[in-house]
Formats: structure tokens, sequence, C-alpha cells
């Protein structure tokens, strides 16, 4: 993300440190627990391109055709589609198709400090639904060249603290969606999660935190269950989490870790797609942040699932 300054320099100024942490991974200190099953890690590049600048910073991600395309968002209010290419399943190349700068409500590209868009959804109309940290926001889109439709913003958005507030975004089945902030615990320390019908935000239920690992991601896979992808960064790199939740009518139900990578594992994994590949199982699509660093990568994570 942009704002993560304190990140990017910790890193430009810790090159001594960034080599330890390779040298810790390949010794084996990389190994997630959980159930979820790692299957690859792809490190994509930017496209050889005149104008490339503005490839990274990436925060959302939304898979589709059963993991042969992506829509991906990045912090700094690019959306981009890209054609993906596997072999035996796993990832082997992407190439962008297409990309747009976002539109304000105004028609304008947007830019300032209302830029920072973080998550991503893809109705099943095709419409888009992101949500913004800068100016704490959800905004609607018909496509990626549109012009933005802003949500109401409730006063519990705005009360929000700069630059930590809403990382995450999801919509269920029956097209509600569900927004949550990076750093802003409620009164009893949890993680407040706040829902849109279509009509009205409501606050139904909150989360638990654990071990100081923030919300950055959410998804609703297929098979109907919430799960939250979770970073701590650790002065020389990052450790990622994915919790799931049953979602009910009195709150979220049977919590489980499904992993929780050692430090270095992958880098800044921010965006999360739960879907099923062509053999009906369930995988997370994962992607990294880079933070516009040479220090960084954009990473491609996937992930199989239990049910």
């Amino acid at each position: 993300m942009r704002r993560r300054t304190s990140i990017r320099l910790t890193l430009l100024l810790l090159p001594a440190l960034a080599l330890t942490l390779a040298a810790y991974a390949c010794a084996g200190g990389g190994q997630s627990t959980g159930q979820a099953r790692h299957l690859a890690s792809f490190t994509w590049t930017a496209p050889a391109a005149q104008d490339a600048t503005w490839f990274g910073g990436f925060s959302g991600i939304e898979v589709q055709d059963n993991g042969r395309r992506l829509v991906v968002l990045s912090d700094r209010a690019t959306l981009a589609r890209a054609r993906i290419t596997r072999e035996a399943g796993l990832i082997t190349a992407a190439h962008i198709t297409k990309r747009r700068r976002l539109r304000a409500s105004t028609g304008n590209l947007l830019q300032g400090r209302v830029v920072d868009s973080e998550g991503l959804v893809r109705a099943p109309d095709g419409s888009l639904y992101i949500s913004f940290e800068g100016v704490s926001r959800i905004a609607h889109h018909k496509n990626g060249s549109s012009r933005a439709k802003v949500l109401p913003r409730p006063q519990a958005f705005r009360q929000l603290p700069l630059n930590k507030s809403l990382e995450a975004l999801a919509m269920d089945d029956r097209g509600r969606l569900y927004t949550l902030p990076e750093n802003a615990p409620d009164q009893n320390d949890e993680i407040p999660v706040w829902r849109w019908d279509g009509a009205r935000w409501s606050q139904p239920f909150s989360l638990p935190r654990r071990n100081g690992f923030m919300p950055v991601g959410a998804d609703f896979g297929p098979d109907g269950r919430f799960y939250l992808l979770e970073r701590k960064f650790m002065l020389i790199g990052f450790r990622s989490r994915l919790r799931r939740w049953d979602i009910t009518d009195v709150g979220a139900m049977q919590e489980i870790t499904l992993f929780e990578t050692a430090l270095g594992t992958h880098d800044n994994l921010e965006g999360v797609s739960v879907w099923r590949d062509e053999a009906g199982a369930l995988r997370a699509t994962m992607i990294s942040d880079d933070n516009f660093s040479a220090l960084q990568r954009t990473e491609l994570v996937e992930y199989s699932l239990p049910d």
C-alpha cells in the first residue's frame, strides 16, 4: 500500500537483513502450518512495455474462468485484467490484457489522498465494488472505466484512523457486502465487520484478533464461507495467515486457521480470491503488494483448501 512508508524504508535501509531473510527461507524456515496445502508461488513481473511504472502495489484480486483469468487492483487506483497460463494446474504465465485508471463520481481520474484503493469485489452482474483507505468508503463501478457511485458513508467509517481503515471487501451469495478495517479494533479489542444489504450499513458481528496479525483481504468462497487473509510485518519480512468462518444469523462460527506461515515464506500478501478448480477442489489465490519496491516482488500464491 502507498501508506506503507515504514515498510518501504525498512526494506530500503536494511538490505543485509533482506539477504538474511532469503537465507532463512531457503534453509526451511518458510514452512506454513494448518489445513491448507501450498501449491505454488509465481513471481509476476512488469509487462515489457514502454510504460510499466503502474505495475505493482496490488491489493485486490478476483479469479475467474476456472483460474484462467484475473482481475487485479492496485493501491494506486489501477484496475487490470490478465490472462493466466497453467500447466498441470499451476500458473506458468500471466499476461495483462487490459488496464484502466479508476474514476471518481465526477468522472475525473482519481488523484490525491482519495486514491488508496484496497479491496475488490466482482459482483455476479460483472460490476465492481472497491474499498478505499485514504478516505474510508466503498465505491461501485459498472465497469472499469465508469464513474464511481459512492455508497453512503456511516459515521463509523468517518471515524476510522487514516490509512488503517477499509482494507478488505467481500460479497456473500445474497449480494451483501462485508468490509473491515486493517487496524481499528472495537471496544472489545476485536475486528469490527460492517455489512451493506443494499439499503443500509450494519455491524452484525466482530472477529477475534490473534497474535498481532492484521486483516488485509477477504472473500466468500463458493462453499459460502468467509475467508480472511491477514498479514504481520516483522522488520525484515512478512508472515501471512488465512482463517475462515461460517457466517450465521448469530455471527461468525467455526473459526479455522487454514495456514499460518513463518517469516519470509511469501511477500506482502494482501488480496485473496477463493474458487474451485476444474476438479472441483477449493483453492485460494493470493497476490502480494510489492510497495513499488525493488526489494519486494509481485507474487501470485496458491493453496489448496479443505472442504
